[in-house]
């Protein structure tokens, strides 16, 4: 679509809703969501070799690397509502880790296009693998989705929890636990 043309459909669905985009509160309205949907969905614009970026280092390192809490901000495909959450993210190295920053960047990339959770959690997952050719890879994601707490069955402390284990973490119930444990989601 042209970014261009934005603005005015998002005239079309003010009027749709019965509002008056002539109004002073809504006058810049249609250039303002324009705006803030590109920046929402930005990770349409980016790919894995640049997110990257050559980021990859030797390293003897073969055990498990983990990074925790990244936050992340999504829109669901079924109501272009934001899902908001946290990632926790873990691979075992063969021979080369990634930039710290990559995996945070990975997740922002992915997450920043419209998504379901159970897809987005996969898509990290097998972006780690394929980046760092990891003996295994895990990718843990909880999230709060707007669609399911301001409209529907309006839930408002409900939480969905997806996982992708690859590898070593879904052939080893000890790696798989050693992870869960390490971001505390067993006990």
């Amino acid at each position: 679509m042209n970014p261009l043309l934005m603005p005015n459909h998002y005239r079309e669905i003010l009027l749709g809703l019965g509002e008056n985009p002539e109004r002073e509160g809504l006058l810049d309205t249609p250039k303002r969501a324009a705006k803030a949907m590109q920046y929402l969905c930005h990770g349409y614009q980016q790919n894995l070799d640049e997110i990257v970026n050559g980021a990859l280092f030797a390293s003897d390192n073969d055990e498990m690397v983990i990074v925790k809490n990244i936050e992340l901000y999504s829109l669901c495909e079924h109501h272009l509502l934001p899902f908001i959450g946290k990632a926790h993210v873990a691979y075992i190295p063969t021979g080369k880790v990634l930039g710290l920053s990559k995996v945070a960047r990975i997740v922002d990339m992915y997450a920043r296009r419209l998504q379901i959770q159970e897809n987005l959690t996969r898509q990290i997952a097998e972006a780690i693998q394929q980046v760092t050719d990891a003996a295994g890879v895990a990718v843990v994601i909880e999230a709060q989705h707007m669609c399911m707490m301001m409209r529907g069955v309006e839930k408002q402390n409900s939480s969905m929890n997806t996982s992708v284990m690859l590898g070593a973490f879904r052939e080893s119930c000890n790696t798989r636990m050693e992870f869960l444990q390490l971001i505390g989601r067993s006990n």
